[in-house]
């Protein structure tokens, strides 16, 4: 029952931590982070332990999958070549820099800060997509940040294993095993969960039951993540590569209805469960650092200089491999013209550390090979969930405006300009259509009318938005006002209907989503 509650009070803490993240404005994951450590130190508030099978099992593989639908196959065969070299060569590098600056800075062995070093290699896809998500960054920008902290943990996962086998079990590293190793991680779990996408692609295309195709979506990841581990290949990567085959192709898979459905459910399941996990960040790591031994007082200084360090080697791969993305990119700049500095800028600090980390970190073995208590694992604990917070909260509060002062972000303009442009050519493709039935004589005049007042009013609509008038002295925005008024008395009108016994409760839900999603679109226009 107080596990019950412990959960029901979390739930409950992180959502309207969240909620209030939301209002203000503020990065939701970098409030809960803060949140979570001020509960934690709160006199009497019970020790907050987390699992890794729990965060393994239970909270990555759905997060994943929500990351990486949201990719776009489109700008990912773009930036196909620079995510490769971040996610493997970046990954190396890091982890050996944290490794050597543990190893002499910290009390740690070179076999523990090695292991230190491959937890915290590669950036966290929950993280950068949570902080990223309100950003307005260019498209490409945004999905080599996102694919990079996708893709980079197959690297990270190998060399943890290895780094844990020497760690626990002293055994020699073997380059020949070590690239096996990976071939298999990475090749076996981008098989299943490639395999795994095209089946339940296939099942989705025949299914159009609304419950069951919710239920089969949210069931995805957790099948590719484990089926992949069972089979002992990488569960993340299976899960990312089913999430992003499945993202490319679902509106073939489904109709409206099941969309918008689809887009609630999975909403409210990636709002609970990021809201959780980042909150459990902050609680746990007080008890971690209970659970130090004497004479390691100075863990928040070395904790620093392990961020600081991930920062540094971060920023040392990204600005020369942005130099050289940019020269290829424009091959009329001058050579003598300096490659511009705001996007690497940017991508150094949107390489945020979370819930991945955290999670290799837990699942560090507690005794060595032959029985021995592992000494050094709390101090890893503390440090790795350190660094975690570090980022979350020094780059999660900054990095909004850091992209703000840099210029790259889209301007709302921009986006809106596109959009209207877009909805225009929509209508007008429409209107072509309607001249041709008119030509065939298949539909009658009457149903041709009302159809091409429907697309006409759309193209005035979108021509409206282009215009350079005020927007608030638009017709359109008039007719917005207006018509939203005149649901709320529809609105009312129902409900009275419904409080005379007139109608059934059944019309009336059905009636109200119908107003509903008229008045989410007005919206969004």
């Amino acid at each position: 029952m107080r596990s019950v509650g412990t959960v029901l009070f979390l739930v409950v803490l992180a959502t309207a931590v969240a909620a209030g993240a939301r209002r203000w404005r503020i990065p939701a994951p970098s409030l809960l982070v803060v949140v979570g450590l001020a509960v934690a130190l709160v006199p009497g508030v019970p020790e907050i332990r987390i699992s890794p099978e729990a965060i393994g099992l239970l909270v990555l593989p759905p997060l994943l999958y929500a990351s990486a639908e949201e990719l776009s196959w489109r700008e990912l065969r773009a930036v196909w070549k620079p995510v490769g070299v971040l996610a493997v060569g970046l990954v190396l590098a890091s982890a050996a820099a944290v490794g050597a600056v543990a190893a002499a800075l910290t009390p740690l062995s070179w076999q523990m800060a090695l292991v230190l070093g491959t937890v915290l290699a590669s950036t966290d896809p929950v993280a950068v997509t949570a902080l990223g998500r309100r950003l307005a960054l260019p498209p490409r920008v945004q999905v080599l940040v996102q694919a990079e902290s996708l893709f980079n943990d197959a690297t990270s996962l190998v060399l943890f294993r290895i780094a844990v086998g020497v760690a626990v079990t002293a055994s020699a590293v073997s380059w020949g095993s070590t690239g096996g190793k990976f071939a298999v991680l990475a090749g076996g779990g981008t098989f299943i969960g490639g395999a795994l996408a095209l089946a339940v692609g296939a099942i989705r295309r025949r299914t159009e039951d609304p419950v069951l195709e919710t239920v089969i979506a949210l069931v995805t990841p957790y099948a590719a993540y484990v089926l992949a581990e069972s089979a002992h290949t990488s569960g993340v990567t299976s899960v990312v590569v089913a999430g992003v085959v499945l993202g490319g192709r679902g509106n073939r898979l489904t109709n409206a209805r099941i969309r918008l459905q689809l887009h609630a459910v999975y909403g409210t399941v990636v709002f609970l469960l990021e809201s959780v996990v980042f909150s459990l960040i902050g609680l746990a790591l007080p008890g971690l650092i209970d659970e130090l031994p004497e004479g390691y007082g100075m863990w928040p200084l070395h904790a620093l200089a392990v961020a600081s360090t991930l920062v540094a080697v971060r920023m040392l791969w990204v600005f020369p491999l942005s130099a050289v993305v940019q020269r290829e990119g424009n091959g009329r700049l001058s050579s003598r013209r300096l490659p511009s500095w705001r996007v690497p800028v940017v991508l150094t600090w949107a390489g945020t550390r979370g819930v991945v980390p955290l999670a290799a970190a837990l699942s560090i073995p507690v005794a060595t090979g032959n029985g021995a208590v592992l000494d050094e694992r709390p101090l890893v604990l503390v440090l790795a969930t350190s660094v975690v917070v570090v980022t979350l909260i020094a780059q999660g509060f900054t990095l909004a405006p850091l992209v703000r002062r840099s210029g790259i972000a889209l301007e709302p303009a921009h986006t809106e300009r596109e959009e209207a442009e877009a909805r225009c050519s929509l209508a007008e493709a429409g209107l072509r259509r309607v001249d041709e039935l008119v030509e065939l004589e298949a539909v009658p005049d009457v149903v041709l009318d009302r159809m091409r007042r429907a697309l006409q009013a759309r193209r005035a609509h979108a021509r409206d938005r282009l215009s350079d008038a005020d927007p608030t002295e638009s017709a359109d925005h008039v007719y917005r006002q207006l018509r939203r008024d005149l649901l709320l008395v529809e609105a009312a009108e129902l409900q009275r209907l419904y409080d005379e016994h007139r109608i059934s409760d059944t019309t009336r839900r059905r009636l109200q989503r119908s107003l509903d999603l008229e008045d989410a679109r007005l919206t969004d226009a």
